[in-house]
């Protein structure tokens, strides 16, 4: 997990993937209770209680204030979702 631009927006890479199933990931995210708001072959985006952007790569993008939040975000992300 890395910092981007502001301190509100965190970028979540995992390694060792080249790409993921949008529909399966985004499916396993929403069914965590986040929000689905855009559905789309290029990007799936989330929100409450961040606002989040799933892209075909497996990349997130996690726009929060809070840094744990956004920590908690990207080790659910890389420990399950991610497997879905």
């Amino acid at each position: 997990m890395k910092l981007c631009g502001t301190q509100a927006s965190y970028q979540i890479v995992p390694e060792g993937i080249d790409g993921i199933d949008l529909d399966a990931v985004g499916a396993a995210i929403e069914a965590e209770g986040y929000e689905v708001g855009v559905r789309s072959r290029l990007c799936w985006t989330f929100t409450d209680p961040c606002i989040m952007t799933l892209f075909p790569s497996g990349k997130l993008m996690v726009r929060t204030e809070d840094k744990d939040l956004a920590i908690t975000v990207a080790e659910r992300h890389v420990e399950v979702w991610i497997k879905a």
